[in-house]
């Protein structure tokens, strides 16, 4: 059965947050595994279409009330500044089933503040935006002391990052999940970052040769 990268799409969902997750993991370009991909399926809150900060229109292709952590690899949460109103409760249930279930979940800017909100970062490292902030947008999070100031934190299954750390969000993403090798992970990132000739370099070099 194929098991899909499943994005929660909202309206004002933040474009560029988890583009660089979804072209990689959607395409397998630099998968260790020659051919293979995870394909990206939408899911909505329900089947009305959003539009993105960008002004992009996209229509769910399933529901949260049809989602399971059997079908998935992974649930990306990305940014928007909607997340606090109630019809994405439904998704942070289903956040915790996957979490319970061992299927990874990715969260980055405002995605973060609704999980803490939600309770599920008050026992777990994690980062967010700023800490203050966190604070006091999510009234009831109890977290703080396992805020992490780094860009983009790994704690098992869930990954938290930073709105202005989208290249972070998705190293994290890639080796948490194992579809690169080490060296393409380090490669990548070294391209994205340092975007220098030898770092692409060193990118092509790491992929298995394909016949």
């Amino acid at each position: 059965m194929t098991k899909y990268v499943h994005l929660y799409v909202l309206d004002g969902l933040s474009d560029w947050e988890p583009g660089y997750i979804l072209a990689e993991l959607n395409s397998g370009r630099y998968f260790a595994e020659p051919g293979a991909s995870l394909p990206v399926r939408t899911v909505g809150a329900t089947m009305a279409p959003i539009r993105t900060l960008g002004g992009i229109g996209i229509t769910p292709e399933l529901t949260v009330a049809e989602l399971a952590p059997d079908d998935s690899s992974l649930l990306v949460l990305p940014g928007a500044d909607t997340w606090l109103t109630p019809e994405h409760c439904l998704v942070l249930d289903k956040a915790r089933e996957f979490l319970a279930a061992g299927v990874p979940v990715a969260a980055i800017c405002g995605a973060t503040i609704a999980l803490a909100e939600a309770g599920i970062l008050d026992e777990r490292p994690h980062t967010s935006n700023d800490p203050q902030a966190l604070s006091a947008l999510a009234p009831s999070y109890r977290g703080g002391e396992h805020y992490v100031g780094e860009p983009a934190v790994t704690d098992g299954d869930l990954i938290t990052a930073s709105g202005t750390a989208p290249v972070e969000f998705a190293r994290e993403v890639f080796r948490r999940l194992g579809v690169f090798s080490p060296a393409t992970v380090n490669a990548w990132y070294g391209l994205h970052t340092e975007r220098t000739a030898e770092q692409f370099a060193a990118l092509m070099h790491s992929l298995p040769v394909r016949s």
